[in-house]
């Protein structure tokens, strides 16, 4: 994982994204928050076990049918597999050590 701040890269709605290798923070104290950081290792893992372009797409396909189906931009996001996991995930630390491939798929 590696770090990198810069606001300017981010919306105001957002503290961070993870775009495999990186993660870009909003603020240099997002580096010491470490459920934050852990949701976005959630997110690395997760584009690592579909080869990255994929979970791109996925990610994409699933946020505009979520959207579709609620019309609000915020509550389809929070719905799409990949947040739900690193979302209900994040605060436990040992996760990564555990879960199981594909996990994301039983947040559908």
């Amino acid at each position: 994982m590696i770090l990198i701040v810069n606001k300017k890269l981010l919306s105001g709605r957002f503290k961070g994204i993870s775009l495999w290798p990186f993660v870009i923070l909003q603020n240099k104290y997002l580096k010491q928050d470490v459920l934050f950081l852990n949701h976005e290792k959630i997110h690395l893992r997760q584009q690592m076990e579909l080869l990255v372009i994929f979970f791109y797409v996925w990610y994409a396909i699933e946020f505009f049918v979520r959207y579709l189906d609620c019309r609000n931009g915020m509550l389809a996001y929070r719905n799409i597999s990949f947040e739900r996991e690193a979302y209900r995930r994040e605060s436990d630390l040992k996760y990564l050590e555990k879960r199981p491939f594909w996990a994301f798929l039983k947040f559908l």
